[in-house]
């Protein structure tokens, strides 16, 4: 999500909601509960949400925050979280230069500090688990697709499921410790010895699509609009039927 205009104050951590505001707009009090490096300029952020109800790995929801003058920013985020009903969310946000909430989160939040949520938003991008899932992404558009591979794990889904993840280093590889034999990584800068470096191309997409389980894969691909589009259209070119490609950009 792009961010792009100043803060006209600096954000103080925000205080309860009005059970007003709850009625009209079903805005609820989130905690942070935790904070954990992904690499030098991602973080997730861990929430408590004790009415969460629920969502479904790919959806995302709108976060506020309050200014103590009263000014207030939103902004949507991917939620990287697998459901698991505990009440609990995780965000996973990348520093945006110049940018308004995702800058407050990496300088200012800390553990004990109250945002304000209202979600889950948005079924388009969601996956069930009911079918085959090629998720595609790069950079923070890894963060919806992550849901997905963790509800995969968690509820040790037999379904295949297969992703191919673009990161400029491995330095830069949001999860890197927690993927599996299902991730592919690609390295577009750099990357460990005897990786190939470059985008990501046919050579990587095209067996995958090939070997396709019954009934076809679900594709996903998420980041940038210029990563979107390449995407897509390797998986076209691949075979994957274009109904069958639900995209989610930024930038």
């Amino acid at each position: 999500m792009t961010e792009t205009f100043t803060p006209p104050t600096r954000f103080a951590v925000p205080g309860r909601i009005e059970v007003g505001d709850r009625a009209a707009s079903v805005w609820q009090t989130a905690t942070i509960t935790g904070i954990r490096r992904e690499t030098p300029r991602v973080t997730t952020f861990r929430l408590a949400v004790p009415a969460w109800p629920g969502h479904l790995p790919g959806q995302h929801l709108m976060l506020r925050l309050r200014a103590a003058d009263g000014y207030t920013a939103q902004r949507h985020y991917s939620l990287a979280s697998a459901p698991d009903g505990t009440g609990h969310i995780e965000l996973t946000l990348d520093h945006v230069e110049g940018g308004e909430v995702s800058g407050w989160f990496h300088t200012v939040a800390e553990v004990g500090d109250r945002v304000e949520v209202r979600g889950p938003l948005s079924g388009f991008f969601a996956w069930p688990g009911d079918r085959p899932a090629l998720l595609l992404g790069a950079g923070s558009g890894v963060v919806p697709l992550m849901s997905m591979v963790r509800h995969h794990r968690v509820h040790a889904l037999a379904v295949p499921l297969r992703l191919l993840v673009s990161a400029r280093s491995p330095e830069e590889l949001i999860y890197a410790r927690e993927y599996g034999t299902e991730t592919t990584p690609v390295f577009t800068r750099s990357a460990p010895a005897g990786v190939p470096v470059g985008r990501l191309a046919a050579a990587q997409v095209a067996p995958v699509v090939a070997d396709a389980p019954d009934g076809g894969w679900e594709a996903y691909v998420c980041g940038s609009n210029a990563f979107a589009e390449h995407a897509a259209r390797l998986l076209a070119e691949a075979g994957q039927p274009v109904d069958r490609i639900r995209i989610e950009r930024f930038g």
